[in-house]
């Protein structure tokens, strides 16, 4: 009970409450009662005390329900002109609370029909109900819904700028997190770099020492020279590659759009380095290893085809870390190098059977180094290329990889950054659309409102004018048409000769003048003296009473306002 009445009160008084804002509130609820009262007091009706309390009570609950309050406002509103200063507060809270459209323009229509229907009620004018709706419409146009309108333009600019520097915002981490990824990717190269590059030389170094240490031509001395050189090989193999898993320790995930052209780092892309190597250098990475005494065959097949940049140079690293595997992990086993150039991709192939038993007590075997990077560095390779890479053991026990790689590399697909991106200045406000990619121009269509209230506030002006003439002439009897009007005459012909009356004009000179004739009907209307009269505040005023269809009296008196 009592977490339902929290939230009933929630709901009722929305905060936050603090205490300057309860005090201002409440002296502002006190204020609009007050006011309220004092125009029911001008207006000479017992409803001070009753209308100043319901004033204050929905002040204070406008902003938890708009929609009722402007309801009711509407309806004590048709009563008196007391309740105008809320009416206006509550088309301004309803304005700029209520969310949804029809919702809104639901709340507006029901409340005017209950001002309109109430103030109607009131005046007890049946002939005039066409000039009071047309009166009663303006009216609440002026001090309902251009409040609303204008209300509802501020709560939408508000939440558009909000919206707008919640966007900022997050671009700025965008910007942020493209910077972070960025040096990622480039420690990524250079970790790969170092991987490929120097890995392979030292390989070279560690397989020429290890076969100078089971040379039977060298010395005891020299062995063990040879040793050490091997031994130092090894270690700065070692810390290669625990620099290399530092390195790639925070960069193991590329972006999809890594390798992309443009996006500085990537081998192939504008600005990256060139690359050292390429389809022509494989052959020189042959000789190498056949110059540390590697049997290496080296064959190409297919007619040769121009290749991207990017496939040129990820082609030269699939066979410089395949003969730096077969070095490290079969020492003494023949190495095969093929290069076919198939109708749609470049495929490289590196073979290499079972390593043969080895001589010697400082063969090395049991001191391999290895990272578990270099084929992950292949295949990521091959992926940003559009390409693929196969490795695995052989059924001879041997070992065999192999790379597909198409001839343009993925430079012509998709991985270009999202269109619009180049569009956003760091740190600044996005220059076009808003946080849901529509353009949201709140002051377009509260302007149209405000438009469309004006366009039929001056429609109502005009016809109201023309409304009030025209009902003023059907109230007006001249002093001519009145002294020719006698008693005894038809009902049907005293008709003919006056106007149609209007209610309206002539509802307070009903309970003025002498009596009427008992079960007589009456007809009021101004009269047009043909000399003015002692007072302009002097009201002379014309009475046909009819009974049993004739005339039966007529009377003229004054009526004061």
């Amino acid at each position: 009970m009592a977490r339902a009445w929290s939230k009933a009160v929630r709901t009722a008084l929305p905060g936050p409450w603090r205490p300057r804002r309860v005090v201002g509130e409440a002296l502002l609820a006190v204020l609009v009662g007050v006011v309220a009262a004092l125009l029911e007091v001008l207006s000479r009706t017992d409803l001070a005390v009753p209308f100043g309390l319901a004033v204050a009570v929905l002040w204070v609950l406008r902003k938890g329900f708009p929609a009722t309050v402007l309801v009711l406002t509407g309806v004590i509103a048709g009563w008196s002109l007391g309740p105008i200063v809320l009416l206006a507060c509550a088309g301004w809270a309803a304005g700029a609370r209520i969310s949804r459209v029809w919702r809104l323009v639901g709340a507006f229509v029901l409340s005017y029909l209950m001002f309109s229907t109430f103030g109607m009620l009131k005046d007890g004018a049946s002939g005039a109900s066409k000039l009071i709706i047309g009166l009663s419409l303006g009216f609440f146009l002026v001090f309902a819904v251009l409040p609303a309108l204008y209300s509802r333009y501020r709560a939408q600019r508000r939440a558009l700028l909000d919206a707008l520097r919640e966007r900022n915002d997050q671009l700025v981490r965008e910007r942020a997190m493209v910077v972070h990824q960025a040096r990622l990717r480039e420690r990524h190269r250079i970790a790969q770099d170092m991987h490929d590059s120097l890995g392979h030389q030292l390989a070279l170094i560690s397989v020429h020492s290890g076969a100078l240490e089971v040379d039977r031509t060298l010395s005891d001395r020299q062995r063990e020279a040879v040793g050490v050189l091997r031994q130092a090989a090894v270690a700065a193999m070692r810390e290669l590659r625990e620099v290399v898993g530092v390195l790639h320790d925070e960069s193991t995930a590329l972006p999809p759009a890594v390798g992309a052209p443009g996006v500085p780092g990537v081998p192939g892309a504008p600005g990256a380095p060139p690359a050292r190597g390429g389809v022509d250098g494989v052959e020189g990475l042959v000789d190498s290893s056949r110059a540390a005494g590697a049997e290496v065959a080296f064959s190409t097949e297919g007619e040769r085809c121009p290749l991207a940049a990017a496939v040129d140079h990820a082609a030269y690293r699939i066979v410089q870390e395949a003969l730096t595997n077969a070095h490290k992990h079969a020492p003494g086993a023949p190495i095969a190098v093929a290069l076919r150039y198939e109708p749609d991709a470049l495929v490289v192939e590196v073979t290499n059977p079972r390593a043969p038993a080895l001589v010697g007590a400082h063969s090395g075997a049991g001191s391999v180094v290895s990272g578990g990077q270099g084929l992950t560095g292949l295949r990521e390779r091959a992926r940003l290329v559009g390409g693929m890479v196969h490795a695995g053991p052989t059924p001879e026990q041997g070992f065999r990889l192999a790379a597909v790689l198409p001839y343009q590399g993925a430079e012509a697909e998709g991985g270009a950054a999202p269109a619009g991106e180049e569009d956003w200045e760091f740190g600044g406000l996005p220059s076009g659309d808003g946080t849901d990619g529509r353009r949201r121009r709140p002051a377009l269509g509260c302007a149209a409102g405000v438009g469309a209230v004006t366009l039929v506030l001056a429609g109502l002006a005009a016809w109201g004018v023309t409304a009030f003439v025209r009902g003023a002439g059907d109230s007006t009897v001249s002093q001519s048409v009145y002294d020719g009007i006698q008693p005894g005459q038809s009902r049907a012909e005293v008709l003919r000769r006056l106007p149609p009356g209007n209610d309206f004009f002539t509802a307070d000179y009903q309970d003025a003048g002498p009596p009427r004739p008992e079960g007589a009907h009456c007809r009021w209307y101004s009269l047009a003296k043909d000399e003015p009269g002692d007072s302009w505040l002097d009201n002379h005023v014309a009475r046909f009473c009819f009974r049993d269809g004739t005339l039966a009296e007529k009377v003229e008196y004054v009526a004061k306002d």
